[in-house]
């Protein structure tokens, strides 16, 4: 049987929002989205792009994956989600803007730190998450100073996903041509507080600050 959470969620929209937005909804049906933003977001439940963002429909294009994990380019061998994804947005859409949304309380990033027993033979979250030993691998907080070791790793990653954003030769080319910028931001699940990287100083400072 369907989720009865998810029918009653649906019934309530298509009552609320959808009557509301209903023209919204009928335009992009028939024009196609064309969202200036993308969001490179975490699975977890707690931090939904167009909840925090208060998006509407069509605004803002969300990928999501294990700790809002860049990949660095390679070509062939494996499906890529997260490469199609930035391609599709690049690409067929021109976005204007790319946000790598880090959050505080990460499972993944957690994961990656504990080097816990795997949760199946097949490791899936372990070898996703193996690609952050970089950043790991320069941060100055001691490991025994636990909360703000994750809490640095958190940032640390986000760093690493813009990184790795340049590695795509045609998010590069967007880039350089001005057509494209890059930026990071943190969520504090708890307090609400949002946090944005400076590019100049690369510190993560409460937003409009």
């Amino acid at each position: 049987m369907f989720p009865e959470r998810l029918t009653k969620g649906y019934h309530s929209f298509l009552d609320g929002r959808f009557q509301e937005e209903r023209g919204r909804y009928a335009a992009l049906g028939e024009t196609g989205q064309s969202p200036s933003i993308m969001v490179i977001g975490c699975v977890d439940s707690r931090v939904s792009p167009e909840v925090i963002f208060d998006a509407a429909p069509g605004e803002i294009l969300v990928a999501r994956n294990v700790a809002n994990l860049v990949p660095p380019f390679e070509e062939g061998g494996g499906h890529h989600g997260t490469s199609a994804a930035l391609e599709f947005a690049v690409r067929a859409l021109a976005v204007r803007h790319i946000v790598v949304l880090g959050h505080a309380f990460c499972g993944g990033i957690k994961a990656f730190a504990s080097e816990g027993t795997p949760l199946t033979e097949s490791d899936f979250i372990g070898k996703w998450m193996s690609q952050i030993a970089p950043a790991a691998e320069v941060l100055k907080t001691p490991k025994d100073d636990w909360d703000e070791y994750l809490h640095q790793l958190e940032f640390a990653s986000v760093e690493l996903s813009l990184k790795n954003l340049l590695t795509f030769p045609f998010v590069r080319a967007a880039v350089e041509k001005g057509e494209l910028l890059l930026h990071g931001a943190y969520f504090g699940v708890a307090s609400g507080r949002l946090l944005v990287r400076d590019p100049r100083s690369g510190t993560f400072e409460p937003v409009g600050a």
